[in-house]
């Protein structure tokens, strides 16, 4: 949320714009530099909106905002990089949404390593009609994760099962080395 901000100027003082006998007014004056003091942050704002669209650039207080108008949830655990990084993606990330390169990818994004992402593959499909197969197996998608990345398993957690359908069973597991795919 803006507030006020100490020290800072308007560029558009309010009392300069007034009729010449108010300018002469002290009481108007001051009263109009009260404004100037609760507008200015407004006014700052608007002046540089466009560094509040970007994700490289807008302050931090500011990317859920923006990741609301993406339609995406960044997680307030991760850090700030990450965060900005998942903003950043996001739109690049709804082309391979729901796929197991687009779940790699979140991953990627989330902990900045290539994780391990196993996928039974629940459907089999052709190019031609009738062509398509469902497997036996339940499907599933398991996410390997190295030890040195066991900080982040609830954030991974939380990723996978955003990503993955609520039918497919999805677990993500610990492995006992650090050995990234």
């Amino acid at each position: 949320m803006r507030g006020t901000v100490p020290d800072l100027v308007t560029p558009y003082p309010i009392g300069a714009y007034l009729p010449a006998v108010y300018q002469e007014d002290s009481f108007a004056q001051r009263f109009t530099s009260g404004l100037d003091d609760v507008l200015a942050p407004a006014i700052a704002v608007l002046d540089s909106l466009e560094a509040y669209a970007d994700p490289d650039t807008t302050p931090e207080d500011f990317l859920p905002w923006l990741a609301g108008w993406l339609g995406i949830a960044v997680e307030e655990t991760l850090p700030a990089d990450a965060r900005r990084a998942r903003v950043k993606h996001a739109a690049e990330s709804f082309v391979v949404r729901g796929t197991h390169a687009g779940l790699r990818a979140a991953l990627h994004t989330l902990t900045g390593a290539w994780l391990e992402v196993l996928d039974s593959g629940g459907v089999r499909c052709s190019d031609r009609s009738g062509g398509c197969t469902v497997t036996d197996a339940e499907p599933a998608v398991i996410v390997r994760l190295p030890q040195s990345l066991v900080h982040q398993r609830e954030a991974v957690e939380a990723l996978v099962a955003g990503a993955v359908p609520a039918h497919v069973h999805r677990a993500v597991e610990l492995l006992d080395h650090d050995h990234l795919s």
